[in-house]
């Protein structure tokens, strides 16, 4: 049963810039440049039938490609951080392609994403990190010059079931090409 998101892949150029953002935050498990990506609808486990139908469904998006940029760091978690995140500005096209992706998605019978689209790159997950650590880190490494790329496709991503972070791998691609 494969476990399968949508997402936008980050160039090569740019993982290894935010690469050079990972260590000094005690409880952080740092995520592999190879495997940064923005998530724009997570499937979840689901048996090979829906994945078909869903990754079919998929290439009915027809879309301009368009910039995405990331700005600064943040965490998620409120008052117990649980990770550190590039944040990306929630550009209009970046929202209206979640938006389509989502009511693809349900189509095929899944339920509604729970949580509200806030477009980020995972960098680190943590585990038993304070808030003092983490706005530590955030003070010292949050900025970094904003970093804009192209989107002209989006993926759709497998894992294994794992603790989280990878490997992904590409399962199919869908041009953005409008």
């Amino acid at each position: 049963m494969p476990r399968l998101f949508a997402g936008l892949e980050i160039p090569a150029d740019i993982g290894q810039t935010l690469s050079h953002l990972r260590g000094g935050l005690p409880g952080a498990r740092w995520i592999d440049p190879e495997n940064y990506h923005v998530t724009l609808r997570f499937i979840g486990d689901i048996d090979g039938v829906s994945a078909n139908e869903i990754a079919a469904l998929l290439f009915r998006i027809n879309r301009k490609p368009f910039d995405v940029e990331l700005r600064g760091l943040s965490s998620f978690g409120g008052k117990k951080p649980r990770a550190v995140v590039a944040s990306v500005v929630p550009s209009r096209p970046l929202i209206e392609l979640q938006a389509e992706l989502e009511r693809l998605v349900r189509r095929c019978g899944l339920d509604p994403e729970g949580r509200k689209f806030t477009p980020h790159v995972t960098l680190a997950r943590l585990r038993d990190a304070s808030n003092q650590d983490v706005a530590d880190y955030l003070s010292v490494r949050g900025y970094f010059p904003t970093r804009v790329f192209t989107a002209s496709r989006f993926v759709l991503f497998s894992s294994r079931a794992s603790v989280g972070g990878g490997p992904y791998v590409v399962e199919d691609s869908y041009a953005l090409c409008a």
